[in-house]
């Protein structure tokens, strides 16, 4: 009876491998999806096996990794990798890159122990720790790209980077079980606690005041100044109605916040609920060509919209081409941007949801 349980076990984990490798459905899946969501045994298959060893590849000598890369699908740009081979400079956190493959080597390691994979995790982690400011906030590149990509060095807020980065140590200073097999040092999750309270208190230090009061945040922040700072050409300066949602609710979920932290909130919530633009949504129609074209349409019923940029002088939306002029509506601007980018969003409305019940409970 036991040779048959045996034997009954084998052949599930025999027929489990091998429709992963018959279905090769991962190939078809994002990247940051194949190393974060995947079910938890695929960890351990030949085929995470496979992608683990590119992501071992890839690593920079600094520790972090380039983006836009599916390390699972042979999906490496290796013009840009060469570059990056003979720069030194590549590694980032622009578009989940580095906090991703972090995550996925501690994946790999918990199921098969297998010590490279946390070796490489170390080597991620202490990337995380070096390359931040010492006013708190992260670069999008570290080291940083000048020339051409010169707003690397910003602090940079812009697809939740750096919420990302804090979200991520948070699990490594609170000890959360994802990390558990790695046997993260003390000092290691000391260093943790220490780099998020500097991050705190960049998130207070370049939230843009006016009148003296704290309202949101740019997208990116200058690294200096911390004062906000243009990225691409048509990324100026503004109030960000999409980056400032990440911080504040990050900083919603902080517990027993202090004074400045309370204050940062509400200004920040006062800020989306005055600026919240209704009357409006976003459609798409389709031209006589038989393209799709972002327009805006007149619709009450609509639920409220926020701009991703508010001028900083006016406080009005403003959307823009590559040649970096500002026009005050989406239909004033080139159809490359337009239908390109994403200019309105709704998420202030989490913050504007959730603010009732955290009001409650920081009272």
């Amino acid at each position: 009876m036991k040779k048959l349980v045996i034997i009954s076990i084998l052949c599930v984990c025999f027929f489990q491998q091998k429709s992963y490798a018959q279905n090769n459905e991962y190939l078809s899946k994002p990247w940051k999806v194949v190393a974060t969501q995947m079910p938890a045994e695929w960890y351990g298959t030949s085929e995470s096996i496979m992608a683990a060893d590119s992501v071992l590849k890839y690593q920079t000598v600094i520790g972090g990794w380039m983006k836009n890369t599916n390390f699972h699908s042979g999906g490496v740009n290796q013009a840009y990798w060469k570059e990056i081979l003979d720069s030194g400079i590549g590694a980032t956190f622009d578009n989940d890159a580095t906090i991703t493959e972090i995550r996925f080597l501690a994946k790999m390691y918990a199921n098969t122990k297998n010590a490279k994979y946390k070796k490489a995790f170390d080597k991620g982690l202490n990337y995380v720790f070096i390359s931040q400011y010492d006013n708190g906030g992260w670069p999008q590149f570290f080291p940083v790209r000048k020339g051409g990509v010169s707003y690397s060095a910003h602090i940079t807020y812009n697809d939740n980077a750096m919420v990302n980065i804090m979200s991520f140590l948070e699990e490594i200073a609170t000890n959360n079980p994802e990390f558990a097999p790695l046997k993260i040092s003390e000092s290691d999750k000391k260093k943790a606690q220490n780099a998020i309270q500097k991050g705190i208190q960049c998130f207070l230090d370049t939230q843009i005041k006016v009148n003296n009061k704290p309202t949101v945040w740019c997208a990116q922040h200058d690294e200096i100044t911390l004062l906000p700072a243009k990225a691409r050409s048509y990324e100026l300066p503004s109030f960000s109605g999409g980056e400032s949602v990440g911080i504040a609710l990050y900083l919603m979920s902080i517990k027993n916040p202090s004074p400045e932290i309370v204050s940062a909130i509400k200004g920040a919530v006062d800020w989306f609920e005055s600026h919240k633009i209704e009357g409006i949504r976003l459609d798409t129609e389709i031209t006589m060509e038989g393209t799709k074209n972002r327009i805006v349409v007149e619709d009450k019923n609509a639920p409220a919209l926020w701009a991703r940029f508010y001028d900083l002088e006016t406080e009005k939306p403003y959307f823009c081409d590559r040649d970096g002029i500002k026009k005050g509506s989406l239909a004033e601007i080139g159809d490359n941007r337009r239908n390109g980018y994403s200019w309105y969003g709704t998420g202030p409305a989490k913050v504007l949801k959730l603010y009732p019940t955290w009001l409650v409970s920081n009272k």
